[in-house]
């Protein structure tokens, strides 16, 4: 595959929306790598790591060697790997069709391992997203050191997101989410508030952490609207129930719509009134641009809808090994 033929990170950044998991041992691996199954997904990561127990490796590496020789050249849904280790990372470049993935999601990523793992992929094309899921994201100072390390240009270039390992996170707390709240009602919500100040400012962007409880939609709601107030326009899905609903959310509001049109307007004044807010160019034009990508890539919300929206409260309770799920 021609490097070259890659989206601008960019499109790939804002394209991600809700990335479902899927094991690597999954029967229909090459069907929804394709998007002939799932065709609605905008990205998947196939799984060697958590969703895989020890003795299943080998199989689930053989699995995805025979899903990467027939998988299509090209596909709207954007592939990733999740590799296990350093080690599955090598075997699976090696790997026929290796070069038909748009990239890795990288393990327990510090600023101490990540050298390694980048050395492996550095004459390639694909792209990177780290998970931050150790104890070092407890450390600010630690998240900052890593910050500069990823700020590197050869390697900031390689960077589409990086991803919130709420899961593993809560388990270094000796916790799991409750049932009824979302994560920001646990310790996590300070850290995840923390996160996006030390990287969002320098042009990271993060993925919002997967939300397991498979009938609890009105909370899934309720934890997608919590992430787009921390700016984070992607999160890690586990049923593809959970895709539509989460990515209903990213659809731009028309009234938003219209706003962030006439903010960058350059007829408009550098303060004005509008929907009853005080509207400032200089400092609501980046907020501006993000809200017409985003209305680009997942449409808009009519005023009709949002009644809709709000009422959501899909049952996700028909789940099964076959329909894709993996722990994040």
């Amino acid at each position: 595959m021609d490097n070259n033929s890659l989206h601008p990170q960019s499109e790939h950044k804002a394209a991600l929306g809700a990335s479902m998991y899927v094991p690597t041992t999954h029967k229909d691996l090459l069907a929804i790598a394709n998007g002939d199954k799932f065709s609605h997904l905008r990205s998947v990561i196939l799984c060697t790591e958590d969703a895989i127990a020890e003795r299943d490796l080998s199989y689930a590496l053989f699995n995805l060697s025979l899903a990467l020789q027939n998988m299509a050249d090209e596909s709207d849904t954007l592939r990733f790997v999740r590799v296990r280790n350093l080690e599955v990372l090598a075997r699976v470049l090696a790997m026929p069709g290796a070069d038909k993935l748009s990239g890795f999601v990288l393990p327990k990523s510090t600023r101490h391992n990540f050298a390694t793992y980048f050395e492996l992929v550095r004459h390639t094309h694909h792209l990177l997203m780290p998970t931050l899921e150790t104890a070092e994201v407890f450390d600010d100072e630690e998240m900052k050191q890593f910050r500069i390390l990823l700020s590197a240009p050869e390697v900031r270039r390689r960077i589409l997101a990086l991803r919130i390992g709420g899961n593993d996170l809560l388990a270094l707390l000796g916790l799991r989410r409750p049932t009824s709240g979302t994560i920001y009602q646990t310790p996590l919500g300070q850290v995840i508030g923390r996160l996006v100040t030390i990287f969002k400012p320098h042009g990271f962007q993060l993925t919002a952490p997967v939300f397991e409880h498979l009938s609890q939609g009105s909370w899934l709601d309720a934890e997608v609207a919590q992430d787009m107030a921390h700016g984070m326009i992607a999160k890690t899905a586990i049923h593809p129930d959970q895709v539509p609903q989460i990515e209903r959310h990213y659809q731009v509001a028309q009234s938003d719509i219209e706003l962030a049109l006439r903010i960058i307007d350059p007829d408009s004044p550098a303060v004005f009134r509008m929907q009853e807010s005080m509207c400032e160019v200089a400092t609501h034009s980046s907020w501006a641009l993000r809200i017409i990508e985003q209305a680009r890539l997942f449409g808009i919300r009519h005023a009709a809808d949002n009644a809709a929206a709000h009422q959501a409260n899909t049952s996700l309770t028909q789940l099964s090994s076959d329909e894709g799920i993996a722990r994040p």
